[in-house]
């Protein structure tokens, strides 16, 4: 199995690892406009070689778009207009609903099979590529029946093979949790960072002082503006409804603190430790 990558980052880094890894690819072709990205995965041997998108594309089996959402929706009807038959095309994109859209018309629409594996880390580049990055997490796949049974089998198969459990979903219910549970997990930890940067002048403090919680809420601060900001505009309508509730929680939460109201906001983190009998 040839399988071709286009973005040679974390997520499409590790997935080149961890499918050689396991044999399911024989060979890994690599893609991508940065050269330094290119020399690095070779470098470490994340790909086997470096290839124009369009020999990528002939060669391969498997395509997997590992680029940014908005790249991805410019790039995916391209790539369809020249696989062959034979090929089938997925991606690991965050927002599903727009990209689908994208080819809904396209008349070798049944070869691509929207995908989402629910893993990462804040860290971006071939460098940051890691093995078993995916393995006993989560992979979505979108609107299932829109693609032919053998693409899909394909995509089964490669995301069984780095051990991940597949869920299958409609692309706007995708959309809307990944919102909740994604999106706006990076926007608090983005805007939290610019606060403290903000009000805490010195960095030395921030250094010093900052606790383990701290630490691991802004965490998601250090994740690439390129990739993030155009998933927080594809997903604007889901995500600006996520925020209104946010918003309105931490004003709730602001009310108590100024009210000096023990009792209430004692409830109101008991009701949020309710989250630990779903995460463990």
């Amino acid at each position: 199995m040839i399988i071709s990558i286009i973005g040679l980052g974390l997520i499409g880094g590790s997935m080149a690892i961890d499918l050689k890894r396991c044999a399911f690819a024989s060979q890994i072709i690599g893609v991508d406009n940065n050269p330094s990205h290119c020399d690095q995965a070779l470098e470490l041997g994340i790909v086997d070689e470096i290839k124009t998108l369009d020999e990528a594309i002939w060669i391969a089996d498997i395509i997997i778009l590992s680029i940014p959402v908005d790249s991805m929706v410019k790039l995916l009807p391209n790539i369809l207009d020249k696989i062959d038959k034979h090929s089938v095309i997925t991606d690991v994109g965050s927002t599903k609903f727009n990209l689908i859209e994208s080819v809904k018309d396209h008349p070798k629409r049944k070869r691509y099979v929207a995908s989402h594996p629910m893993a990462g880390t804040e860290y971006s580049g071939p460098k940051a590529a890691v093995k078993n990055l995916f393995q006993e997490k989560v992979s979505i796949i979108c609107n299932k029946e829109e693609s032919d049974e053998d693409a899909v089998r394909h995509i089964e198969k490669m995301y069984r093979a780095l051990y991940m459990k597949i869920i299958y979903m409609d692309a706007k219910e995708h959309d809307v949790h990944a919102a909740y549970v994604s999106h706006i997990s990076h926007i608090s930890s983005f805007v939290l960072a610019n606060t403290v940067l903000e009000k805490e002048k010195s960095a030395s403090n921030i250094f010093n002082l900052a606790s383990g919680g701290f630490a691991s809420t802004v965490r998601l601060a250090k994740s690439s503006p390129q990739m993030w900001s155009p998933i927080f505009v594809q997903n604007s309508e889901n995500i600006l409804q996520v925020l209104e509730t946010y918003i309105q929680k931490l004003t709730e939460f602001k009310n108590l603190i100024e009210q000096k109201d023990l009792n209430s906001l004692e409830n109101k983190m008991s009701e949020a430790n309710e989250i630990r009998k779903i995460i463990k």
